[in-house]
């Protein structure tokens, strides 16, 4: 048994603290919000965040340096928008180096930085090699209630994902490791901009059809930034790239889905983050891959009209017009273009 600290109490962060609480660990999980800690220790609930009971050993702090006291790893769960803040907090107050895995899927808008690099540019004592990646197609709802589920964890240091392998890994949660940090985390955020997308395609009406391809061609942009960062292609074949865009893209359970299916039934970007109530990645995501295509000449079309949605007040309808009416070309000239040959010859 191992104290860990799980430091955001939303429905991801609650289904982590589940997973380890099943393996027997000791878990501390860390709100900033007294009210919705003493409710978790007293009523044993997360309001409006997960409906499933809290198992006993699992006791919520809204006093960040208790909740870190003398544990053997911290997973950090917060919104993209947080990590940085919460990562000096927890450096200011941490007394000896400890393993970081992170959870969050997003990047940095304007400088395009991953979490892990977020995080250790505001840790000093963490190189970026040191921190673990945990990613893949896992909703908390369904990880909440135990339902099979796999992710993969990933860290240039084999030692740290083989912990977090170890931490997690049961009977319902299984566990992969990689090396591809770049890829993994990547995979986790861009699949955001797509399954916007998606639900803006459902909230059109457009069907099944319209979504496969959407779904399809956004792999191949997401492949498209990646591989330009360094990571592995092969990566976005797996459990955090198709796999995960797959279930975003196509489940009631996602924020961005339910987002994206808003703004295709005609509600404006404030009124849907309103109504969501919770962060949805996807927007600043869009934002940031949007602005990095644009810089580096990377052809992204399906990003950038969801840009236009978001941030320009196009109407969904004329954006897959424009996308439905681009020049036409050979599909697998992007898979070409990625291992260096030529399709069409």
């Amino acid at each position: 048994m191992s104290k860990v600290a799980v430091i955001g109490a939303g429905s991801w962060g609650t289904a982590l603290s589940i997973v380890l609480s099943d393996n027997g660990h000791d878990v501390r999980l860390w709100t900033h919000r007294k009210k919705q800690a003493d409710t978790i220790n007293n009523e044993r609930i997360n309001e409006n965040y997960l409906e499933v009971k809290i198992p006993e050993n699992i006791k919520a702090f809204d006093d960040l340096q208790a909740a870190i006291d003398d544990v053997k790893a911290i997973v950090l769960v917060v919104p993209t928008k947080a990590i940085r803040e919460v990562s000096k907090q927890l450096y200011s107050l941490l007394k000896k180096k400890i393993t970081i895995i992170h959870a969050t899927k997003g990047i940095e808008p304007e400088s395009l930085k991953r979490v892990s690099q977020m995080i250790s540019e505001e840790m000093d004592a963490y190189s970026y090699e040191d921190i673990v990646v945990l990613s893949g197609p896992s909703h908390a709802e369904e990880v909440g209630k135990r339902l099979p589920t796999t992710v993969t964890v990933s860290s240039l240091d084999s030692s740290n994902a083989e912990l977090a392998q170890d931490l997690f890994i049961n009977e319902s949660f299984r566990v992969y490791t990689s090396p591809d940090v770049v890829g993994i985390e990547l995979g986790g955020a861009l699949k955001n901009i797509i399954a916007l997308g998606a639900g803006i395609s459902d909230g059109l009406g457009y069907g099944d059809n319209a979504k496969a391809a959407l779904i399809t061609r956004g792999l191949a942009e997401i492949t498209r930034l990646g591989t330009s960062l360094g990571a592995n292609p092969l990566t976005f074949l797996g459990l955090p790239g198709v796999g995960d865009l797959i279930v975003t893209c196509t489940s009631v359970h996602s924020r961005n889905w339910r987002a994206g299916n808003l703004l295709g039934k005609g509600h404006k970007l404030d009124e849907v983050l309103d109504q969501m109530g919770m962060v949805v990645e996807g927007v600043r995501t869009a934002k940031a891959a949007y602005q990095f295509a644009e810089d580096q000449d990377i052809e992204m079309p399906i990003t950038a009209g969801i840009y236009q949605i978001l941030f320009e007040n196009k109407y969904p309808r004329d954006i897959v017009e424009q996308l439905m009416s681009r020049n036409k070309r050979e599909e697998m000239d992007d898979l070409a273009e990625l291992i260096g040959g030529n399709y069409s010859k």
